[in-house]
């Protein structure tokens, strides 16, 4: 008989660490990026990277500054979408309306910019003091 070769391959366990290890090392850069704004979360939504696809919609939303559980919760519920929806399983519609409510929300949400003080120089405080 002849000799049979031999493919030095890691144990499918192996395998699968290694690849929940580059996901979870990706959504971690991309929820770095979205952070940061250097990535917009309706771009994440409409273009649905290998990396965002099988992320659940409030890890990518809550990992917005300042969007806690309650904000992410609160625009999901108005688009009757749940909580723990797949990115990845979003229909085209879902996007659309998810990115429009996102965006109107943002646009809501701009800081003000204050150019002139607020207080006036010519005020001075008074201490009282209560007997």
């Amino acid at each position: 008989m002849g000799g049979t070769a031999t493919v030095d391959v890691a144990p499918q366990h192996l395998r699968a660490l290694e690849q929940a290890n580059r996901v979870r090392l990706a959504r971690a850069e991309l929820k770095r990026r979205v952070a940061l704004q250097h990535t917009s979360v309706v771009e994440v939504i409409l273009d649905c990277p290998w990396e965002a696809e099988s992320m659940s919609i409030s890890d990518l939303l809550m990992s917005q500054r300042r969007w806690g559980r309650a904000r992410c919760r609160r625009l999901l519920v108005a688009l009757g979408i749940p909580e723990n929806k797949q990115i990845g399983t979003f229909t085209e519609r879902q996007r659309s309306a998810l990115a429009a409510g996102l965006s109107a929300r943002c646009s809501e949400n701009r800081p003000v910019s204050i150019s002139a003080p607020v207080f006036e120089h010519d005020h001075r405080l008074e201490m009282v003091v209560a007997r």
